[in-house]
């Protein structure tokens, strides 16, 4: 892993949508992978910033999401679908055609979780996937015990996953218990990821993801074993790593090295 800790939010944002494009630059077909939540809204931001000073350009550029609620249709505004829409889609100016979610309303999930897999295969793979961190671990909705090698699936969401995104919800309403995502196997298939974690609440988490053993208890310490992998965080999400100024003293010494992905 390489790891880069930022001052704050903003930097985080810029760095990391600066190394993402160069990658998605090179890809012939570039396909993003992308996450919800607050986490990369301002490498979004960041993104879109690139391509309106005409040092990135989307075109083409095709996305496809990590997880959808079940039960909740893509024209809710609480859904990831029209989350994506708003933060992705129209931000970058993508081709909505181009932009896919799971399908947390089909009547057949284990067939929709598959067609799912075939599209991503389809696409040719993820060029760079994206990935917040939850405060247990979680990346995408694989809660802890999740398979190491699990692929598209229905999961049931974790309590504290459901307390932590009842903000996105009114108060009294119900939030969904299961979700449609994608599997750590999944998401190690991307070529080059990107983990964002920001603030202090993720300190523990990613101190489990980077320098803790890799166990199913941390889902987000697969990613130890993947060989392209960028962790971005700010320095309070970085509190609890141990080898804090390590990666400082390393991210300094890249010089032009910097940046394999």
């Amino acid at each position: 892993m390489e790891v880069i800790i930022c001052s704050d939010e903003q930097a985080v944002g810029r760095i990391a949508a600066e190394r993402i494009a160069k990658v998605l630059a090179r890809a012939k077909n570039p396909v993003l992978g992308v996450a919800t939540g607050s986490t990369p809204l301002t490498t979004y931001s960041s993104l879109a910033a690139l391509a309106q000073e005409g040092k990135a350009d989307f075109t083409g550029l095709r996305a496809f999401a990590l997880d959808e609620y079940v039960g909740l249709p893509a024209d809710d505004e609480r859904s990831y679908a029209a989350t994506i829409r708003h933060t992705v889609t129209e931000q970058l100016g993508l081709d909505p055609a181009d932009v896919h979610t799971p399908d947390g309303m089909a009547d057949d999930l284990d067939a929709a979780c598959a067609d799912y897999e075939a599209a991503i295969k389809g696409a040719d793979g993820v060029d760079v996937q994206i990935l917040g961190i939850g405060a247990n671990g979680h990346i995408g909705f694989n809660e802890p015990t999740s398979s190491l090698s699990s692929r598209t699936r229905v999961k049931t969401l974790a309590e504290r996953t459901k307390a932590d995104n009842a903000r996105f919800f009114e108060e009294g309403e119900k939030v969904p218990s299961h979700c449609v995502t994608q599997g750590l196997g999944t998401i190690m298939d991307a070529r080059n990821i990107v983990l964002l974690a920001i603030g202090a609440n993720k300190a523990d988490a990613l101190a489990g993801a980077v320098e803790g053993p890799v166990s199913a208890m941390c889902p987000a310490s697969v990613l130890q074993f993947h060989p392209h992998v960028l962790v971005i965080a700010d320095e309070a999400a970085a509190s609890k790593l141990t080898m804090a100024d390590y990666f400082r003293w390393t991210d300094g010494q890249r010089g032009d090295l910097s940046g394999t992905m």
